[in-house]
């Protein structure tokens, strides 16, 4: 009998700072997707926002603190060593070339993320690199989360909605669409309480907490 293929989710963000609702998204998706590995990306020059609030350097050593300890999640550095704006169809690219042909890939985001995926740079390539897994969050109900979609996308979802066993089937082309717990942590208010002097503990892992107080970021 053959193996199985072995399935890798990407994640990637500019995790400024990460938090639970990361974490928890990458850990259900990994159970219900039966992800043999998770890999996090921190974004160097995020091409699609605003620079983050605090370095790599610093961002890199949050999300390594937090994983720590789920033999799952592993820290990919590559768009953080670049001087240059890390977009998603090349970071993939070097991942296919690296892992090959065969093995499936799906990158992981939010349905919010998914809205603006037709802004992302050659996003139609994406689909002859990965699968695609959205995770539907609080606030985002099927019915306007599709309609918020340009047409484009919609067509899409359409054509490539699948259900969770067919992303061996194939090592990209592939959407999946799942709900989540519901966990509204945003890092943006997590800055803001920090700026203000307020406490965000229960919001993200004292590992991270610690290394924020520690090296006074986002104050």
């Amino acid at each position: 009998m053959a193996e199985e293929p072995v399935l890798t989710g990407i994640l990637g963000g500019t995790f400024d700072p990460v938090h639970f609702g990361h974490l928890r998204l990458a850990q259900e998706l990994a159970e219900r997707l039966a992800l043999a590995e998770v890999r996090f990306v921190p974004s160097g020059v995020p091409p699609h926002r605003a620079p983050p609030a605090v370095s790599p350097v610093h961002r890199l050593e949050m999300v390594r603190r937090a994983i720590a300890g789920n033999s799952r999640f592993t820290l990919d550095q590559r768009e953080v060593n670049k001087s240059t704006p890390g977009y998603a169809v090349d970071t993939l690219g070097e991942l296919r070339a690296e892992l090959g042909a065969d093995a499936p890939l799906c990158l992981l985001m939010g349905a919010d993320a998914f809205l603006g995926l037709n802004s992302w740079r050659r996003w139609e390539a994406l689909f002859d690199l990965a699968h695609i897994a959205v995770a539907l969050r609080p606030g985002f109900f099927r019915d306007s989360w599709e309609e918020a979609m340009g047409e484009a996308l919609r067509r899409q979802l359409a054509r490539r909605e699948q259900a969770v066993d067919g992303l061996r089937r194939a090592s990209a082309g592939g959407i999946v669409v799942q709900e989540m717990t519901p966990l509204d942590i945003s890092a943006t208010r997590i800055r803001r309480q920090l700026r203000r002097g307020a406490s965000p503990r229960y919001l993200l892992p004292d590992a991270v907490l610690a290394y924020i107080r520690d090296n006074r970021l986002y104050s």
